[in-house]
This record gives C-alpha cells, structure tokens and sequence, in this order.
C-alpha cells in the first residue's frame, strides 16, 4: 500500500511499544512493574474531577469556539502572568485537547521546506516528528551530563543559523528530568534574538522542579515574550493525561493561524474538561505541591537505589518524574537491555534511544509509580544485572 511520502519517517513511540510488551506478559500471567509511561499514578484531584462532573450533569457539553473557553484563556492567561512573570492576554491563550498539538500546531504554521529546527537530543520524539511532517530540518542538540542534562548551550552556538526558524526547549525535560539553568536559557534567548527565530519552549513538567529550585520560563526574560510559544497543560500536574487538555500561549497573530489549524482539524476541546481545567488552576492548590514533594522522595529513592547497582551511575534530576542513568559501564545496546529487564526481571523501563540516537547508553525510568513499587523494581534490576555479569 503507498502512502505519501511525509508520513514515511514517523514511528510509534517508545513508551507505547514497551507498555504493550508489558501488557503481554501481564496477560502470560507475569507480574511486570511500569516504570516506563510517564503517566502520573494518582487519581485525578476529586475537585477537579467533580467539576468536570458537574459540566456534563449542567449540560456543558456543546461545541465550544476552536480557541477553547473564554473564561479557561482568561484563567491561563492570569495563571501564566503570575506563575512566569509575563502577561498575558486571553487572546494569546489558546486551548487544545492535548498539549501535543500545541507543540505540533505553531511548528506547522511556523516552519517550512528547508527551515532548521534546534531540538534537544535525547528528548520527547514529538519534537522530530512533527519538524520533518513541517518540511522542515530536524538540527539536534546534545544535552550535557555533567551540567545536570541542560542544553549543550556550546553546540547550540555553532549550530544555530540565519536558517534556523525555531529552537525547542523542554525544561524541566522529558527523558532526562534536566532543568535549564536561567543563564542558559539567557544564552539561547540571546541566539534567537540574534538570529531572529522563535523559540518553543515545553513547560509541562513546570510544576514539577525540586530542592527548592523556582522555575523560569525562557517566555519572561527580556525581549522573548513577542518571539516564545509557552506550552503547558494539565496531564501531569493535575493527574489529568486522559482528559486531553492542553494550553499554550503565543503571539496573537500566531493564535490566530494556531486556532485556523484546530478550527480544521479537531474543531474544538470538549467543554466539560475545559471547565475542570478552571477548577484545576482556581481551586486549591495543596494537593500539587503533595504531589510534588511525594515525587522528590520517591526521585530520591531511585537515584540512591541505582547508585548501589554496580555499572550503573545517575544524576540527580532537577525536575519532572524520570530518572536517566548511564548505563554504558554495563556493555550493552540499552534497546537489548531494556529488553532483558523487563524479562528478565519484570520491570518495564525504556531504551535512551527511543529518545533519539544521543540516548545510546542510558536508560529512561519514570518515577511516577509508589515507593514500594520503585523499591522493588531497583531489587529486581539489581538482582538481574548481577545474573547477566
């Protein structure tokens, strides 16, 4: 069957593929610990989930203006004003079923044949995808190890051009945990202002950042809120992946094109997760930071557990809920360890390269399971690799 040609690069990603191998010896009968989808394991905060009740029970289930509620962009708007030190206007504020295609939307009304795209390597495989679907030229970064997995801002520097049309930042960052530090982000706002490009910066885990660390959105520092698309949703923070419901802030007239692409595609976000989305960012707040220091203890417990593990060695992420060891001492292709993990001791982590080829030698493993669960799992891994030496 002949398909047309920009869809021949895409793959499934690498979370789907280990999460149904799983789901396979599960169904054999095997017990398989998950510590590879980055899914909170909490429920969603009943008063969020009451709201959202409550808007279906009310009739709030009509079609909605493409660019979501009124009342949620004005919340968002106020939320991001207060939380990134940028206003914001509930015109910029677009609402989308899914954080996704906010990434994927901008990149599109943006990026054309020939444009070059920054991106980090290893990082979530959405970036590539939806750059190469644009026509444009994927240009990957490295993340440095030793600077806690922020952007090789050194790289960045030589890679960067008069071609470049975006650079995607994702802090704190989805495989390696990796938060920017503010004189990074400086560096990178000071290449795409030289070079007159936008910068997409994926905010997702914004919430999530540990040891007393503040967050900065690239979107606040000087000159960079006309030229920054800010996305964030509401999956991990709220416990809320299977309500698809996503945000992103940007230029007004890039809104516009943004809102022309979902009037087009989904036509609009369902109403009542809208309506829980403003319960989310209005309502109480004590059961995110709960969450958050749960995360902590449990980020804690994986990086000591694995540090115990000969061949094995882990920074200590600064934010979101993975862990991403280096695993180079242990003399294996990670896709063929990651393999022998889970059948070898039934927990299910993920391959660094299903987060790009600079992911060779690390493995990703989300800490977003109980503590009993992470300490079981390192058992099992310990006792694995000691079988496999």
């Amino acid at each position: 069957m002949l398909f047309a040609e920009r869809t021949g690069h895409l793959r499934e990603e690498g979370a789907y593929v280990v999460f149904g191998k799983a789901q396979q010896l599960e169904r054999q009968g095997r017990d398989i610990i998950h510590l590879e989808i980055g899914q909170p394991d909490f429920a969603t905060f009943s008063n969020v989930a009451a709201a959202g009740i409550c808007a279906i029970k009310n009739g709030k289930t009509r079609y909605t203006l493409p660019a979501g509620l009124l009342e949620l962009r004005q919340t968002v708007a106020e939320t991001v004003g207060s939380s990134r030190g940028t206003a914001a206007e509930p015109e910029e504020v677009i609402i989308a079923p899914g954080s996704k295609l906010l990434l994927f939307f901008p990149t599109l009304a943006l990026v054309g044949p020939g444009d070059e795209v920054l991106y980090p390597n290893p990082g979530f495989p959405t970036y590539e995808a939806m750059i190469r679907l644009a026509g444009g030229k994927p240009v990957p970064v490295p993340l440095c190890e030793e600077k806690g997995f922020s952007l090789d801002i050194e790289a960045a520097g030589q890679l960067v051009s008069d071609r470049t049309r975006l650079i995607i930042l994702n802090s704190p960052g989805n495989p390696t945990g990796g938060v920017m530090p503010v004189s990074d982000l400086e560096h990178i706002a000071a290449l795409a202002r030289k070079h007159d490009c936008w910068v997409l910066s994926d905010e997702i885990y914004s919430r999530l950042v540990y040891d007393g660390s503040t967050f900065t959105s690239i979107a606040s520092l000087p000159g960079m809120k006309s030229r920054t698309i800010l996305v964030d949703g509401f999956s991990k923070t709220y416990a809320m992946t299977g309500w698809r419901l996503g945000y992103g802030v940007m230029p007004k007239e890039l809104a516009g094109r943004v809102s022309l692409l979902l009037t087009h595609s989904v036509g609009c976000t369902a109403s009542f997760t809208q309506y829980a989305g403003i319960e989310a960012l209005c309502g109480p707040q004590d059961q995110v930071e709960r969450v958050r220091q749960e995360y902590q203890k449990r980020r804690d417990a994986v990086v000591s557990g694995l540090q115990e593990i000969p061949g094995i060695s882990c920074q200590t992420p600064g934010g979101a809920f993975y862990a991403f060891p280096n695993v180079t001492a242990l003399g294996k292709p990670v896709e063929e360890l990651a393999d022998y993990l889970l059948e070898e001791a039934g927990v299910a982590v993920l391959p660094g390269t299903a987060f790009g080829s600079l992911g060779e030698g690390y493995l990703r493993i989300s800490y977003a399971n109980s503590l009993s669960n992470i300490q079981q799992a390192l058992e099992q891994i310990r006792q694995a690799l000691g079988r496999l030496s």
